[in-house]
This record gives structure tokens, C-alpha cells and sequence, in this order.
């Protein structure tokens, strides 16, 4: 995920506990957090596919 989107959410969540958002501006704060959601699950799902047991 970009660098550009995750300061967008953190913008975003900064705003909501601010002055509060628009519904287009939930809307889209919304689709980043599944993004990221599914960016980190993805992330996540890699490295375990990629361990591997070595017994002695």
C-alpha cells in the first residue's frame, strides 16, 4: 500500500475525532481501511506460506 494512502487514513481519522467527516469523506475512509485490511492479510498470509520447520 502506499505511503500516500496510509497518511490519507491517518488524515481522515485525525479529522473524524476533530470536527467530524462528510458521508463521501466516510465513504472513503471506509474503502482505505479495507484496503489496508486487505494489504496486511495479504502481508500476513506471504510470510506464513513462507516458514519452514527444521527439526535437529
Amino acid at each position: 500500500m502506499l505511503q500516500e494512502k496510509i497518511n490519507r487514513i491517518n488524515e481522515l481519522a485525525r479529522k473524524s475525532k476533530t470536527v467530524g467527516l462528510t458521508e463521501s469523506e466516510k465513504a472513503e475512509q471506509t474503502e482505505l481501511r479495507n484496503e489496508y485490511r486487505k494489504a496486511v492479510t495479504g502481508n500476513l498470509k506471504a510470510q506464513l506460506e513462507n516458514i519452514r520447520f527444521v527439526e535437529k
